[in-house]
């Protein structure tokens, strides 16, 4: 380990430990240990097994499914580090549960995302380190810093190694992703579409109609989660019937919940890129031979470098 890594520390909740191995792996040392129990009564319980005291701390555990009880784990863990004298705790939440309860639509309801921010601050946290947070405003839901990473160099770069870019067209599957498409399209030179979609329920979207040319075009479509499945299956039968040659979609955040596995399974989509801020599991990877899991952790592991050693963390994605 090199002098500058020797107060660093990572830890794992039991979200996505194989993600936080993985960056450790990638920077080269132990992953910290701690015991994490569910009490018979469903109370969480979590004990350091290594020393914290004065050290540069990282949790990674993001808040997907079950939601509820991988927040609460996080906020205790939060809450241990603390008590047991960390220097510094940054939470690492490669995906952010809640993200999309970020504003009010309509009266009487909450603003879910500015809570669930207020009780990581509250446990303890000192700052933040997102993977593509649904909307880049969440960031000022916290009252401590927030380095925000896109996985578009990781989607980019899978892109161009594997695939021949000439007759490619993006498409975003709907007019509220308009502005993440047009940086994949811009980076790789390709063209731009948009698909106009109207959400008839949280679950439900209809597509109308479609601004741009896909006939005999390969098509990709990129959002940065990809939930009940209903947006980008509705959207990529569109694109086929337009005469589009071949259909590819990505997304940063495999949440694929609900019907999200029948709908794909009977899409016309013929490979379906996706990162592991989320474990993606067995039984879905059989169902889903044309998912292909990419690793956010070499990029994830130099971020928490660089917060670390105080450097640049947007320089990262400088580089082409």
């Amino acid at each position: 380990m090199n002098e500058t890594n020797d107060v660093l520390k990572i830890f794992s909740g039991r979200a996505n430990p194989d993600l936080a191995q993985r960056i450790c792996d990638h920077l080269s040392i132990p992953l910290g240990r701690a015991e994490i129990a569910t009490f018979p009564d469903g109370e969480t319980f979590v004990r350091l097994l290594d020393d914290v005291r004065g050290r540069d701390v990282f949790l990674v555990q993001p808040t997907c499914t079950p939601v509820n009880e991988n927040l609460i784990e996080l906020l205790i863990f939060v809450d241990c580090l603390r008590r047991a004298s960390a220097k510094r705790i940054t939470v690492v939440l490669p995906y952010f549960g809640y993200a999309r309860q970020d504003r009010k639509d309509e009266g009487r309801t909450p603003i879910s995302g500015k809570l669930i921010s207020n009780l990581i601050v509250s446990a303890g946290a000192s700052r933040v380190l997102a993977m593509d947070l649904h909307a880049p405003q969440i960031q000022g839901f916290f009252d401590i810093p927030v380095d925000h990473l896109s996985a578009e160099p990781i989607l980019t770069r899978h892109f161009r190694n594997g695939n021949t870019l000439s007759n490619c067209v993006f498409v975003s599957p709907d007019v509220g992703n308009v502005k993440r498409t047009r940086v994949y399209a811009q980076r790789l030179g390709c063209d731009l579409a948009i698909i106009d979609k109207r959400r008839v329920s949280g679950s439900t979207a209809v597509v109308e109609s479609i601004i741009g040319d896909v006939e005999g075009r390969d098509v990709v479509m990129v959002d940065d989660m990809i939930a009940t499945a209903g947006t980008v299956t509705e959207a990529a039968r569109l694109c086929r019937d337009r005469g589009a040659k071949s259909i590819r979609a990505a997304a940063t955040h495999a949440v694929l919940c609900g019907p999200a596995c029948e709908r794909l399974e009977h899409s016309p989509i013929d490979e379906l890129v996706v990162t592991d801020t989320i474990p993606v599991r067995p039984e879905i990877r059989k169902r889903l031979p044309f998912l292909r899991v990419l690793s956010c952790a070499e990029l994830l592991g130099e971020a928490i470098l660089r917060i670390h050693s105080n450097q640049s963390v947007s320089s990262l994605f400088l580089k082409s």
